[in-house]
């Protein structure tokens, strides 16, 4: 028997903290034993049953997880390595991590770097590594510090929270985004030259507005990201990783046609393994962890769906790792 944030769906939905017989663990080839995991937004969304994400009933909640490889018929991984896994659709179509063990496959699987311990690599997560894919992209489209500042939205939240840190030790110029005043110092302290309110973003804007944004990192979608792509400056690239405001995209082609801004879908979930393995190396190189600690609060697994209902109401700003066990 092993512990595991359970969803259920009949008679009705209940998200709890259950002991699970160890042979409902699903088919796979590497066992791991679950040393820390995270709460991201899909994750608090799928515990508080307020987003389409589990496909299939029952699910054990929890895309992301770190730990101990206990049993193993897969070449690349043998007993005691440790390891990470984000994203593959596990918490939504295959039982997840918030679990005191997984049964995952491990092509899905990435070494757990040296220069992070399982719970530093929680505290990065699927929305820290998303951040690193975001940054990435912007290098890759010829965005340097010196092509002018960079903008992130949704500044508080995971993506960031590290998308803050991570630029700004990189030499950029960080301007954060954000609907909670009162958490400028925090992104100060991670990085950001400015702050400005979200509320500057969120309402529907003209498709063709002043130029401001050599970058942007944008976490939250909507208008938010229709008025950020109308303020990019030529040549600029907005690196699109979420939906936090919503879904809709009401804009128009001036931007990308009269300015040659390039948006950058950013996919984490089925990344393939060596765009996975580069964003980790990167992480490794580029993360401050004395920042990456400034974003992390820690709860044990029991409080896991209380803090879910906290995020999706507002209330968490940067990182929440999970403790698994004792």
């Amino acid at each position: 028997m092993f512990k595991a944030l359970v969803l259920e769906n009949k008679p009705e939905f209940l998200a709890s903290v259950q002991a699970v017989d160890e042979s409902r663990l699903p088919l796979g080839d590497v066992t791991v034993a679950v040393s820390y995991s995270t709460l991201n937004y899909k994750d608090g969304l799928a515990i508080t049953n307020k987003g389409p994400v589990v496909r299939q009933w029952p699910m054990v909640a929890g895309i992301d997880g770190a730990g101990t490889v206990v049993e193993s018929s897969h070449p690349a991984w043998q007993v005691g390595d440790l390891v990470v896994h984000n994203g593959w659709g596990v918490g939504e179509m295959h039982w997840g991590c918030l679990a005191e063990k997984a049964r995952l496959k491990g092509d899905w699987l990435v070494r757990l770097p040296s220069a992070f311990t399982p719970r530093q690599a929680m505290a990065i997560g699927t929305a820290g590594y998303t951040a690193m894919l975001c940054v990435l992209a912007l290098e890759d489209h010829g965005i340097t510090p010196a092509s002018g500042d960079v903008l992130v939205t949704g500044a508080t939240g995971g993506v960031g929270s590290v998308a803050v840190a991570l630029l700004s030790r990189l030499g950029y110029r960080v301007v954060a985004a954000t609907g909670k005043a009162s958490e400028a110092a925090y992104l100060e302290q991670l990085g950001a030259v400015g702050v400005m309110d979200r509320a500057d973003l969120s309402a529907p804007g003209k498709p063709w507005q002043k130029e401001r944004w050599a970058g942007v990192v944008d976490a939250v979608g909507s208008h938010t990201l229709a008025n950020v792509l109308a303020q990019t400056r030529y040549g600029g690239v907005v690196a699109a990783c979420g939906l936090a405001q919503g879904m809709d995209l009401a804009t128009s082609v001036m931007p990308f046609i009269l300015r040659g801004v390039t948006l950058a879908g950013i996919d984490s979930v089925m990344a393939p393994l060596t765009r996975r393995q580069r964003a980790w190396d990167r992480l490794a190189r580029d993360l401050d962890p004395v920042l990456l600690e400034a974003m992390v609060q820690e709860v044990p697994l029991e409080g896991a769906v209380a803090r879910a209902h906290e995020l999706m109401a507002g209330r968490v700003r940067g990182r929440t790792v999970i403790k698994i066990g004792s």
